[in-house]
């Protein structure tokens, strides 16, 4: 697989910035540009290939291969990179919110970070995707509205768990029969996950990342899915449901195009404006396990 080089990462992100300064403009930049040029995806699993953990693996997959990944391996990439470089960094594990069950798993499924910096704690994700991911880091404080262009994040502790929620804005879908599409958000207030400050290694997340991909119950097996954040928006395709939502493209309100592809426009579409060439065959798949945009 050859060596994990830095700098193969930041030529990955096209990140041309100073990494001088351990401070939080630097620690955003370089979310934001990973998040642009790295996409939430899960296309190995319906390409018959395995989502590996080990971080060499995940290097090779997104960095040399040009793919993305999920958020135990595009998170484990950011922590080996923010932790080389010198930011004080841990991983934690979260609980994803189930909207159709109204609670959080009762499994571990989620890897995000910590980053401490001049004595503040932020909660840094590149790995949520869709209209729920963050694009700046999030101060760990409780109960404190933090707007950022996708949304309003508010994070809130009680008893030692912190809960992660957002504040969205009404949307608007041109193309009517899409109107009631279950890939859309019907929730204006909605609860994404919790977390403990409990520091994590790798190793807690290999029963869980091995369930992800193979058992039936797994949203991911039941959806093959890519997103990728944009300067003002984020593109998704779910099976062969291609969408595209501009953020606050006017008076607090989203705009979402849908289309719906070919195969042939599937693989185009995955190089065109996800750049990502797949070594296997996809077969793309809109099972009916809930998952939104």
């Amino acid at each position: 697989m050859g060596i994990m080089d830095i700098e193969g990462y930041f030529k990955r992100i096209g990140y041309k910035n100073s990494r001088n300064k351990l401070d939080l403009e630097t620690l955003t930049n370089i979310l934001q540009h990973q998040i642009q040029t790295i996409p939430f995806e899960n296309l190995n699993i319906h390409c018959g290939q395995p989502m590996e953990l080990g971080l060499e693996a995940i290097f090779d997959q997104v960095v040399r291969k040009n793919q993305g990944g999920w958020c135990l391996q595009v998170n484990h990439l950011l922590y080996w990179v923010l932790t080389t470089i010198g930011f004080e960094t841990t991983m934690l594990g979260g609980y994803v919110y189930n909207t159709p069950a109204n609670k959080y798993s009762s499994a571990m499924i989620h890897l995000l970070l910590k980053v401490a910096i001049d004595g503040k704690n932020y909660i840094v994700d590149a790995g949520f995707g869709r209209s729920y991911q963050m694009w700046q880091p999030l101060e760990l404080i409780s109960e404190k509205d933090q707007p950022q262009v996708p949304c309003i994040f508010r994070l809130t502790e009680e008893g030692g768990y912190w809960y992660l929620d957002q504040i969205r804005r009404e949307q608007y879908i041109p193309n009517q029969e899409f109107l009631n599409s279950d890939l859309l958000e019907k929730k204006k207030y909605r609860k994404i996950y919790s977390f403990t400050l409990e520091p994590r290694t790798i190793e807690d997340f290999e029963l869980v990342n091995k369930y992800l991909q193979e058992s039936a119950a797994s949203v991911f097996t039941s959806k093959s899915f890519c997103s990728l954040q944009t300067p003002d928006g984020v593109q998704c395709l779910v099976g062969f449901t291609l969408t595209y939502r501009k953020f606050n493209y006017k008076d607090n309100m989203d705009l979402v195009n849908f289309k719906t592809l070919n195969e042939e426009e599937v693989e185009e579409e995955l190089k065109n404006i996800f750049n990502i060439h797949l070594e296997g065959k996809l077969v793309p798949k809109h099972g009916d396990k809930f998952f939104t945009i």
